[in-house]
């Protein structure tokens, strides 16, 4: 599934995401992301930032399980600062993803 990427306020983003059945709390169950970061895919990506701050930053990401048994949400502040592990395992999860994409982008121009 390609990633989808979105600009707004968490509030807006976790309601949007609700109201697409991701309905587990990854902040609360952060373990399970931890412990397993290849069974877990980001599916939608929701940045934010504050209009008078840019520490007022956040993503929230819209989370399922590779086998879409599950959904849910995690909140993560600014990410540079931000010290938990379930944040850091998700940024190297969208990063890694990124890279398989634009591999996937250049196999495909190379191909033509």
């Amino acid at each position: 599934m390609e990633k989808m990427f979105h600009y707004a306020s968490a509030s807006i983003a976790i309601e949007e995401l609700k109201k697409k059945g991701f309905d587990i709390d990854y902040n609360i169950e952060e373990d399970l992301i931890i412990q397993n970061p290849d069974n877990f895919q980001i599916v939608h990506l929701y940045r934010y930032e504050g209009f008078s701050n840019p520490d007022d930053e956040s993503t929230v990401y819209g989370i399922q399980t590779k086998d879409n048994t599950k959904k849910g949400i995690f909140v993560a502040g600014q990410l540079g600062n931000d010290e938990d592990n379930a944040a850091k395992v998700l940024l190297d999860l969208s990063i890694r993803d990124n890279q398989a994409a634009n591999q996937n982008r250049r196999e495909g121009f190379e191909k033509q």
